[in-house]
């Protein structure tokens, strides 16, 4: 990579960061950036999964406090997010690249349509005080963040909205709990993917890429758990569907 490009791929990973601290869909910056400097989009997708780990350490540590009193669910959610992400990483390596190449369109697609409804999904949850959990439907919020951490898993672009979805429609929390909540578990989907991807195919992964990414990334969860709260939600949510589209674009022209 030219210096230029590296200087292009570390400000994405400091955005990506810092929207996926704060909104979720952090992969529709640095995904398509990595496609106009020119890699593979496999070979994308797995080198930004493992760079944004980084960032998805450092929102879920800014964070930490608001899902200090939730760890019963915490540890209901995270081996099924696990799971999910498992399946979702198997799939990316055993299917075909041209499989990954047909339907990321779609994926895109999907991520920016789920960021648009994101706001609707938030005044929701907002609304809905932390309360008794015991009453919980636990198996439609598992099968919900078992498809956001498969999701998560293949693609990776706007799970944490997904997550959120799931979280604000289902259970009785704040929206700040539950988006703790979302970057603790889109930690552990980049994380565990990351790690399928080393162990089976070590290949489809660039060290530069992830060097970069990771240290835009941990800078940009820092800014997002810090200062995320005070920045406009929808000006945010415009780059990133803006960013999606013209990735849809780049696909299918």
């Amino acid at each position: 990579m030219s210096l230029v490009e590296v200087a292009l791929l570390l400000v994405a990973g400091v955005a990506a960061g810092t929207i996926n601290t704060i909104v979720g869909s952090g992969t529709l910056i640095t995904f398509p950036t990595l496609l106009v400097i020119g890699f593979p989009p496999v070979v994308a997708n797995v080198s930004n999964s493992l760079g944004l780990v980084a960032g998805g350490i450092s929102g879920a540590w800014g964070y930490r406090h608001e899902i200090a009193g939730l760890r019963p669910m915490v540890i209901r959610l995270v081996p099924v997010s696990v799971t999910g992400a498992i399946v979702g990483a198997l799939l990316l390596l055993w299917l075909p690249p041209a499989a990954f190449e047909a339907v990321v369109p779609v994926l895109i697609l999907l991520a920016v349509g789920l960021v648009i409804l994101g706001p609707w999904v938030q005044r929701r949850a907002a609304r809905r005080p932390a309360g008794d959990v015991a009453n919980i439907r636990w198996p439609l919020v598992a099968a919900g963040v078992l498809f956001a951490g498969t999701y998560g898993g293949y693609f990776g672009a706007a799970q944490g909205v997904i997550v959120l979805g799931v979280l604000g429609l289902l259970v009785p929390i704040g929206i700040q709990a539950a988006n703790g909540i979302k970057n603790l578990l889109g930690m552990l989907v980049n994380l565990v993917s990351a790690t399928v991807f080393l162990v089976v195919q070590p290949a489809a992964i660039d060290w530069r890429v992830v060097l970069v990414i990771a240290a835009g990334s941990l800078c940009g969860g820092l800014i997002g758990a810090r200062i995320g709260r005070r920045l406009p939600p929808w000006a945010l949510r415009a780059v990133v569907v803006g960013v999606g589209l013209v990735a849809v674009t780049y696909f299918v022209s």
